[in-house]
């Protein structure tokens, strides 16, 4: 097969996703025609030469509904003849966008596509699309569905995190995260979003919050205890399916969950051939990937089996991996990354990550494998998997190893 390689990953700065965050009022069209725009211009990339935009996005209503990624084509200086594919694979869409853009290129079907997503959280909520997983009672009663907060909530009882496990995370990606700003550790991926007369709207991820302490996440109220214990008693859906349990801790709020932004990612993918021809210099090599079903009601556990796919794929030893990016959807998913493998904190989420940042559903995916990129260049080292987990009970990873 033909090898797949990463020449450019770029990402929006992350706004918080509220009436009052600076991308409000910027559509989820014109966000992804600016970083597709952005793509292009660094790389004096000849479009024509682009197979497909696949282009995640998760809310598939309203501004982003219909097929984004052809109409972001046609919003972008891209050529016409661009096709643009949507997909949704909820919060991995953004790295499915990457993966399967890299696996049609190994395929031959195309020597460069550009992938990523979108997701614009404060003008399309969450929900709003009416997913039937959600609310159709054939599947969710069936499958006992129970919404992620309690399901990340399991995650903390089953395998023992306590609050202060979780809030000593998410201190510590604030932590990270500021230092990673502060240093300059973005600066090559980071794209600033400008208005029509060229002024910067936003530059740097707005939602971060490094003042936070033990004392201040201390304070705050558990988010899903009373949809869990009170009403609709999500509890007691669990308690159904994992009886053993007796009763749900519940450890989370908007403290140690990812944040809910606004953002957009890039990542400009393609043979070897195709850097040869356009002047291009490859920055690593797509690996591996992979995908994972797994318990729909627990729902978040996916990176760990979805890693253990990959090793057992490729043949490799978690100890061959020099670095991790977990999404931190919420504190006790990386909490279990790390119990699971044993793998040492400071490999994972180097420069902090959703908590601290913000997890815009569509483009994370992209974000993180960028993220990781980057700091596999900065440390000079090798390999980097990238991972997270899936709302409904899924897994997905990327292994990209430096060239």
């Amino acid at each position: 097969m033909t090898d797949a390689y990463i020449y450019d990953a770029i990402r929006t700065p992350r706004g918080r996703g509220r009436k009052d965050g600076a991308l409000h009022e910027v559509t989820s069209l014109r966000l992804s025609a600016l970083t597709l725009d952005a793509i292009k211009a660094r790389n004096n990339l000849e479009t024509t030469a682009v197979e497909d935009v696949i282009w995640g996005n998760v809310t598939q209503v309203g501004e982003q509904g219909g097929c984004l990624a052809r109409t972001a084509v046609l919003a972008s200086e891209f050529s016409d003849q661009v096709p643009g594919l949507s997909i949704n694979r909820f919060c991995a869409s953004g790295m499915e966008a990457v993966n399967l853009a890299a696996n049609q290129i190994r395929a031959g079907a195309g020597q460069a596509y550009v992938a990523g997503g979108v997701e614009m959280m404060g003008r399309v909520p969450m929900g709003s699309d009416g997913a039937a997983v959600a609310v159709d009672p054939t599947v969710a009663m069936a499958h006992y569905f129970v919404p992620q907060g309690i399901a990340a909530d399991i995650i903390a009882t089953e395998y023992g995190f306590s609050r202060d496990d979780a809030d000593a995370l998410a201190v510590e990606s604030q932590r990270r995260a500021k230092a990673a700003w502060d240093a300059g550790r973005f600066a090559r991926s980071v794209v600033p979003v400008t208005d029509r007369n060229g002024l910067t709207i936003l530059d740097r991820d707005e939602y971060m919050r490094p003042e936070t302490d033990m004392q201040t996440l201390g304070a705050l109220k558990a988010s899903f205890k009373d949809m869990g214990e009170v009403m609709p008693g999500f509890d007691q859906v669990a308690i159904m399916k994992y009886p053993h349990l007796e009763r749900i801790e519940h450890v989370h709020h908007a403290g140690n969950s990812s944040g809910i932004v606004d953002g957009a990612a890039a990542v400009l993918i393609g043979s070897k051939a195709f850097g040869e021809a356009h002047g291009l210099v490859p920055r690593a090599r797509i690996r591996h990937t992979a995908k994972i079903g797994t318990d729909p009601t627990i729902m978040l556990t996916g990176p760990v089996p979805v890693t253990e796919k990959v090793l057992a794929e490729t043949g490799m030893a978690i100890s061959d991996i020099d670095l991790f990016e977990v999404n931190e959807a919420f504190a006790a998913v990386v909490l279990r990354f790390m119990q699971a493998f044993g793998a040492d904190p400071a490999k994972v989420n180097v420069n902090g990550g959703a908590i601290a940042m913000g997890h815009p559903l569509g483009a994370t995916g992209a974000i993180i494998i960028g993220t990781l990129l980057d700091e596999l260049e900065r440390q000079d080292k090798e390999i980097g998997l990238a991972t997270l987990c899936i709302a409904s009970g899924m897994g997905a990873a990327t292994v990209i190893e430096r060239v």
